[in-house]
């Protein structure tokens, strides 16, 4: 990267590759970190942590033997808008409980670290609340039915 970024250059990096993931440019696997790392001027620890950021949202997964890939099949929306559209896809109203983490790293076959964020995520925007003992409840609609 020729200068610094405000944003973070990670940040930088993990928009870029998400756009490419988007547009069509980048399907299966991603190229390797040494590759990226060249691309991108930048050190390796720059390129794990965009990718975590990435595969926090369900937008790559890591395979192993392979690295990184784009998921094979299935919703290319983030994780979090696929769990926040839950809400209206399973018609929960407010106060009705909420999947566990283990139910939703089934559902949508990621792991449970980003389901975590997520769901830390919805429950900083109010849309979740979690009562001690009893998990996590609904407590507001989505405004909007997710897609990016």
């Amino acid at each position: 990267m020729s200068e610094a970024s405000p944003r973070g250059t990670y940040l930088v990096i993990s928009e870029a590759l998400r756009n490419g993931i988007e547009e069509g440019e980048i399907t299966g696997p991603l190229p390797s970190e040494a590759d990226l790392m060249r691309s991108h001027g930048v050190a390796r620890n720059t390129i794990r942590r965009a990718l975590k950021v990435l595969e926090a949202d369900g937008t790559i997964e890591s395979a192993p033997g392979v690295g990184w890939r784009v998921p094979r099949e299935g919703d290319r929306r983030s994780l979090a808008d696929r769990m926040a559209d839950l809400i209206a896809e399973d018609a929960l109203a407010i106060g009705d409980a909420y999947p566990s983490e283990a139910k939703l790293c089934a559902r949508f076959d990621v792991s449970r670290t980003a389901v975590r964020r997520v769901l830390a995520n919805m429950e900083g925007t109010g849309l979740l609340a979690t009562v001690h003992g009893k998990g996590r409840t609904v407590r507001a609609l989505p405004t909007t039915a997710g897609g990016s």
